[in-house]
């Protein structure tokens, strides 16, 4: 059966929808503009938990540079994903926070880059680009957050990576990994990179085996 409203009733719905839009712009008005910026972020992060099924084609997906509170981003997220993925402790996240912090206060925007990824306008990814010498270039903080993985979104940043290194001229671009981060190993593997070095060492609460992993240019 077919539903529809009368004449009458479309008028009362109007009514209705003009109040209701005129009340949230009421709460809205209210709020600055950060402060609303955090409430469509907040919208999102609720609208994403509650989809049973990610589907890049029902999203939009970018790449930027950085810009100011990236880098908190980058740390805070850093730091919660992998106590909660691989229960490393706090000093990885004051690793990522050393990095983070040399990689402003020496950037050198001719050499290096930061890419954030965006779904939606959230970020959801990040790598960095960091001049090493002359001829070589290092990948750093590479991370997908959950909710984005399984699309291509690390291969992605990896290869942006490699495109900007061969673009400014470097030689080699090499990255240290740990054994255990399966994902982030396999996209390295198969945008050539070789392996050139492995260490045990104890860090972040846990053993470990570090990877020293490099491509020629």
């Amino acid at each position: 059966s077919e539903l529809t409203l009368t004449a009458k009733g479309r008028k009362a719905y109007a009514q209705l929808d003009s109040r209701s839009r005129e009340e949230a712009a009421g709460m809205l008005r209210s709020l600055a503009a950060g402060e609303r910026e955090r409430l469509v972020g907040a919208m999102r992060t609720v609208e994403s938990l509650l989809e049973k099924e990610f589907s890049v084609e029902n999203h939009h997906i970018s790449l930027r540079a950085h810009r100011p509170g990236d880098i908190g981003w980058v740390v805070s997220r850093h730091g919660a994903l992998y106590a909660a993925e691989y229960g490393w402790d706090e000093r990885f996240e004051a690793l990522v926070a050393e990095i983070a912090a040399r990689f402003i206060q020496e950037f050198n925007p001719a050499r290096e880059r930061c890419w954030i990824a965006e779904v939606d306008g959230e970020p959801a990814g990040c790598v960095f680009l960091v001049e090493e010498s002359t001829t070589t270039a290092k990948l750093r903080l590479l991370i997908v957050e959950p909710r984005a993985r399984g699309h291509g979104l690390g291969r992605r940043l990896v290869r942006e990576c490699i495109a900007f290194a061969r673009e400014k001229g470097y030689r080699k671009l090499v990255l240290w990994t740990q054994s255990n981060l399966a994902a982030a190993r396999a996209i390295y593997k198969s945008e050539g990179f070789k392996l050139s070095k492995t260490e045990k060492h104890a860090s972040f609460g846990i053993k470990l085996t570090g990877e020293y992993w490099e491509l020629k240019l």
